[in-house]
């Protein structure tokens, strides 16, 4: 297969990117999107020129890493899928394939394809966790929990924070991504001790980073490679306006 490629390269966050188009022949059906890139890198090299950088990991769609904006769709058009999990069958012979990075202000490119991330890792920190040990397996008895409320929480919990929610995002809003971390343990008997702190901290952190506000345009839902739901925005409205009227957060 033969492909036009449009890719922006950018040589770090305070220079200035632009597209640079390259042509790609003999590309095999079966290779992944990202083994598509290999071989553009490997032709690259084989010039001299500078490869392509972008982020990748596990290549098994469960990582996050491997987030690019494809013909203007985080991951690709394809719902529910990665890019690592996007195979060049899907796309006609000959196409011309433009591919973006992440553009937030909260993600700055680092180079080309790769930005920086790191901010979800700090909503993470700042309340993303709970305090009962989990070190040892439990009896499955012990801590009883509600089916559906465990269904829920899985659903929440299969979110691999890419960002593709922010990315794709008019606002650069972090909400799904924040609201899939609050509701996936705010659903079980574990995640109620940090509970009230565990939202009001998340939602001042997103602040506090620059991440916009949801104005409710469903993108984000639309565009995440694992259909984490909206509800999960309106479930974590209403835990952190119950948390301040019952317990306003102190920051130090």
């Amino acid at each position: 297969m033969n492909f036009i490629l449009k890719l922006w390269r950018q040589k770090d966050n305070k220079s200035k990117g632009k597209f640079v188009e390259y042509r790609l022949d003999g590309v095999p059906k079966e290779a992944s999107f990202l083994e598509m890139l290999d071989i553009l890198n490997e032709q690259l090299v084989m010039k001299g020129e500078d490869p392509v950088t972008f982020d990748h990991d596990c290549r098994e769609g469960i990582c996050g890493a491997c987030g690019l904006y494809i013909n203007g769709h985080p991951h690709g058009k394809f719902k529910n899928t990665t890019t690592c999990q996007l195979h060049m069958r899907k796309f006609a012979d000959g196409a011309t394939i433009t591919v973006e990075p992440w553009r937030s202000a909260a993600f700055p490119v680092i180079k080309d394809l790769m930005v920086d991330r790191s901010s979800l890792d700090k909503l993470i920190q700042a309340g993303g966790y709970v305090s009962v040990r989990t070190g040892g397996v439990p009896d499955a008895n012990a801590i009883p929990v509600n089916k559906h409320c465990a269904d829920l929480s899985m659903d929440a919990a299969s979110c691999i924070g890419c960002g593709a929610c922010v990315a794709t995002c008019k606002n650069g809003s972090a909400m799904l991504f924040v609201s899939a971390k609050v509701s996936q343990l705010a659903l079980l008997p574990q995640g109620q001790v940090e509970a009230r702190d565990r939202v009001q901290k998340m939602v001042a952190r997103m602040d506090e980073l620059g991440f916009g506000n949801c104005s409710n345009t469903f993108a984000c839902e639309a565009e995440c490679p694992k259909g984490i739901s909206v509800t999960n925005i309106a479930r974590m409205n209403r835990q952190f306006f119950a948390a301040k009227i019952a317990e306003p957060l102190k920051i130090e």
